[in-house]
């Protein structure tokens, strides 16, 4: 029977691209998906957001990452690495065409997405970790002034902001709304602000303001309704009351989508709904389906895979496609925090 390629590359994150090259260089034929642009999840970044981790970390398939600067990648700086990868080694994305169904067929599988059907022997999903924001489900979260996503500080200038999270994604909102004159008030669900998820070049700052009462700070606090000109906390205490808002930024996390998975018939384990793989050969429970990147953690309530501890997978996917041992693990160095 005849396939349309030897391995489908479902995900053109950092991750996917990598592999995509080293595939490539190996001679196998290959389709590559994704189901929006190369590297969505890092365009939804804030305008001059920085990584948390150093370049030689997040560099991909051999190539330097350089800023003009030296200092750590942008979020521009980064798209525009990722589409130089591209560019360099040719690779060919689909881009904007969602697999949406996977099917075991004689010797392969249909990999079904919104235009076609493919028949390709091999599958790597490298669907990432963050797919949709967390939802708090509560009455007026999708009120248009309402957002998961930290944009533009701009359009905070001189407007009454609530930002609810606590951790690096809302800290680093909070610091930046607050330079674009914002009125900046943080509601978190802890007693105190996550050391260890903030890039250590922000907590000095936002503790600065928050004892400087520049930035509010509502700790031991969650949000139970959303007004138009409000939002009602609840204490520790199960008190509620009220803080005036113009705007409401819910930076609480993200989570995955593993429907791909489900559909695959992959095993998946624990809340968080991660997959199960074999280290060595990153191949799932499923024969010929194999998982790259941060989708190999599913949701992740703290974030522990990241890009720069995912490099491996593409060395080890490479080598069993190609029927050759697994290659030999390289020294573990320690790893530096997540971005979220």
């Amino acid at each position: 029977m005849e396939f349309d390629a030897q391995v489908a590359i479902v995900g053109a994150g950092p991750v996917g691209l990598e592999l995509a090259v080293s595939l490539k260089k190996a001679g196998l034929k290959i389709l590559h998906f994704d189901a929006r642009q190369i590297g969505h999840t890092i365009s939804w970044f804030a305008p001059a957001t920085r990584f948390f981790s150093s370049n030689d970390r997040i560099a991909i398939a051999g190539v330097p990452l350089q800023t003009a600067d030296q200092a750590k990648a942008s979020r521009e700086e980064y798209l525009a690495y990722l589409r130089s990868i591209v560019e360099q080694f040719n690779l060919e994305i689909r881009t904007f065409e969602p697999v949406v169904k996977i099917d075991r067929r004689e010797g392969g599988f249909d990999l079904t997405t919104n235009r076609k059907t493919y028949r390709v022997e091999k599958i790597v999903l490298a669907t990432g970790g963050t797919e949709r924001p967390r939802r708090l489900a509560i009455r007026g979260e999708d009120l248009p002034h309402v957002n998961h996503y930290f944009q533009d500080p701009h359009t905070y200038f001189h407007k009454r902001l609530l930002i609810v999270g606590g951790r690096n994604s809302a800290v680093e909102a909070a610091i930046r709304c607050h330079r674009a004159g914002a009125n900046v008030c943080l509601s978190y669900r802890r007693d105190k602000l996550d050391a260890v998820s903030i890039k250590y070049w922000l907590l000095p700052e936002i503790t600065n303001l928050m004892d400087s009462k520049k930035v509010g700070a509502h700790f031991r606090t969650t949000p139970v309704e959303i007004t138009t000109d409000h939002v009602v906390l609840k204490n520790a205490d199960g008190q509620n009351f009220s803080v005036p808002a113009d705007f409401v930024l819910l930076l609480i996390g993200y989570e995955a989508d593993m429907s791909l998975f489900h559909t695959a018939g992959v095993n998946l384990n624990g809340p968080g709904e991660s997959p199960e793989f074999d280290p060595e050969t990153m191949q799932t429970n499923v024969p010929g389906i194999f998982v790259a990147g941060t989708a190999i953690a599913g949701t992740q309530q703290r974030y522990r895979v990241f890009i720069e501890n995912c490099h491996s997978h593409t060395e080890k996917i490479t080598a069993a496609l190609l029927h050759r041992p697994p290659p030999t693990p390289a020294p573990e160095r320690p790893a530096e925090r997540a971005e979220t």
